[in-house]
């Protein structure tokens, strides 16, 4: 094929026209409003501590995949306090939460003739339904009454419905005991992708499910990110035990994927650990929410309260987003600047994730740069 160089040439600079060119930074010293350690975790001791000793024990890599020679007591111990936290009857590791969603949605829709998705969720979830192969139906964006219409008109079809509970992008949270008296009702499959509301949501942070009052239910398939609230790296499937067999039987991002690091996963172990006692921590991101919110209302902004640590502010468009999020950069402030096509609506956005690690003086200088430096 002759020309392709030319031909990515041209499809970059259209990107660039409309304002969408992504660029790799390695992370510098900044007040972090744009990761994902909600409880600020990642970096602590007790948590890098457990990793180093099984960095110790078991080298950097698995070595393998799971089912060669990547499986290890850590590995396991792992999934045996997630599904004891998430109150389900077992739970499965993956190298990353997108590979989770990957094997869940697959699996889970290989059992029905429907997949109802919510017109929000996430990437990963999304990809999911397209490599299914199954018939997919997207859904107003949380809206029980509509997925009900969608079951009756699509009977006597089996269904999967497919949620996030916390929305990765407006932070907002999804009506889940709603959906699944929806879905229990209709004799369809709910999954839900906790990987926002772990940590923060729930009894002892067990997630959105969990406050809901869903946990452990036999219809109902959890799925999180472990690099979150718990600060490390991996993915979790968690739900009935004949499910979590089966992902193990014929899940492909599980069976071909090198395992996890054990250091990693013995961290996240410990991470998790401290989350599920760590209601200050949880009440302290809720009262920066707050406070963000007071803010930047007080300057002029339309914002949400958040449900959990996510939250959104509207930027005038892509250009103007990328301006915004770089001059708070320049002045150490990092946030997130999402543009399509990660935002489900076309719009662009900047989102604020919140840190129980950053003091209160640097979060409140944080937010004053934020305005400052609105366009």
């Amino acid at each position: 094929m002759s020309g392709w160089l030319e031909e990515l040439d041209r499809l970059a600079a259209s990107r660039a026209k409309a304002g969408l060119t992504r660029q790799l930074r390695p992370r510098a010293t900044a007040v972090d409003l744009a990761g994902n350690d909600y409880l600020g975790l990642a970096g602590d001791p007790r948590v890098t501590e457990a990793a180093a000793g099984a960095l110790a024990r078991w080298g950097l890599g698995a070595t393998g995949s799971r089912l060669v020679r990547g499986t290890t007591s850590a590995h396991a111990s792992l999934e045996a306090s997630l599904g004891e936290w998430l109150g389900t009857a077992a739970a499965l590791v993956f190298s990353s939460g997108y590979l989770a969603n990957l094997a869940a949605v697959r699996s889970m829709a290989a059992l029905c003739d429907v997949i109802v998705s919510d017109a929000y969720n996430h990437a990963s979830l999304i990809d999911g339904c397209r490599m299914a192969g199954t018939k997919t139906i997207v859904a107003p964006h949380n809206s029980p009454s509509a997925v009900a219409a969608i079951l009756d008109a699509q009977a006597p079809s089996t269904a999967v419905v497919v949620t996030e509970s916390v929305f990765s992008v407006d932070g907002d949270l999804a009506p889940l005991a709603e959906l699944h008296e929806v879905t229990s009702s209709r004799g369809a499959l709910l999954l839900v992708d906790d990987a926002h509301a772990l940590g923060l949501l729930g009894p002892e942070g067990a997630g959105g499910v969990a406050a809901a009052g869903l946990a452990g239910k036999p219809d109902v398939v959890v799925t999180a990110t472990l690099s979150k609230s718990l600060g490390g790296a991996g993915g979790v499937v968690a739900g009935p035990a004949q499910f979590i067999k089966h992902l193990i039987d014929t899940g492909r991002t599980f069976i071909y994927d090198t395992a996890l690091p054990p250091a990693v996963a013995a961290g996240v172990e410990e991470s998790l650990r401290i989350a599920r006692a760590a209601d200050d921590r949880r009440a302290l991101v809720a009262g920066r929410a707050a406070q963000a919110v007071a803010r930047l209302r007080s300057a002029g902004f339309e914002v949400a309260s958040p449900a959990a640590g996510v939250l959104s502010v509207v930027a005038p468009g892509p250009e103007a987003a990328l301006a915004w999020a770089a001059d708070c950069r320049d002045r150490g402030i990092a946030v997130g600047c999402f543009r399509p096509p990660s935002t489900p609506d076309g719009s662009s956005r900047l989102r604020l994730t919140l840190n129980a690690g950053v003091t209160g003086p640097d979060f409140a200088r944080a937010l004053d740069v934020i305005v400052e430096c609105a366009p």
